[in-house]
């Protein structure tokens, strides 16, 4: 999916304001540059004026700010550095550990949203890139997995 389209998904599903998406994306690195302006313009549509695209950077702070802003940050462990290249696969990971989803919720949710998987296809997309059961996590899955969070956590669709 692209970047916008996800920010956007979770800012509408958890109802955060422009400043606070500015905020959670700091948690993860408090030097990180982005303002209340560029989060507006990341949550305009391609052909409005103003647009602008959400690099992969920016969304790697924002979800791991994200994780840091659900679950507190874990002090024992020393910070990761951001992933250089976002996909559909990293943004499961993060919001599955940003919602401590199991993977019965996992399930849950897709079913929900009408897009039931097997177990084996799940735990396929959670796998290392060079396993031999990988498997990427399309579009049509996220956007799917995206709305059954939100009808999770908003009870709407």
């Amino acid at each position: 999916m692209i970047n916008n389209d996800v920010l956007r998904s979770i800012r509408y599903m958890l109802d955060l304001s422009d400043i606070k998406v500015v905020e959670i994306t700091k948690l993860a690195d408090p030097a990180f540059p982005i303002e209340k302006a560029d989060v507006q313009a990341f949550l305009k549509r391609e052909d409005e004026d103003g647009y602008a695209e959400c690099s992969n950077s920016t969304l790697a702070h924002f979800l791991d700010g994200l994780v840091i802003y659900r679950r507190g940050r874990d002090e024992s462990r020393p910070p990761r550095p951001p992933e250089k290249r976002v996909t559909n696969n990293v943004v499961l990971k993060k919001l599955r550990v940003a919602f401590e989803l199991m993977d019965v919720d996992m399930h849950q949710l897709v079913a929900d949203a009408g897009f039931p998987l097997s177990k084996p296809e799940m735990s396929a997309l959670f796998r290392q890139p060079d396993h031999k059961n990988f498997r990427l996590c399309g579009d049509q899955l996220m956007r799917h997995f995206l709305k059954g969070l939100t009808l999770r956590l908003r009870g709407e669709g």
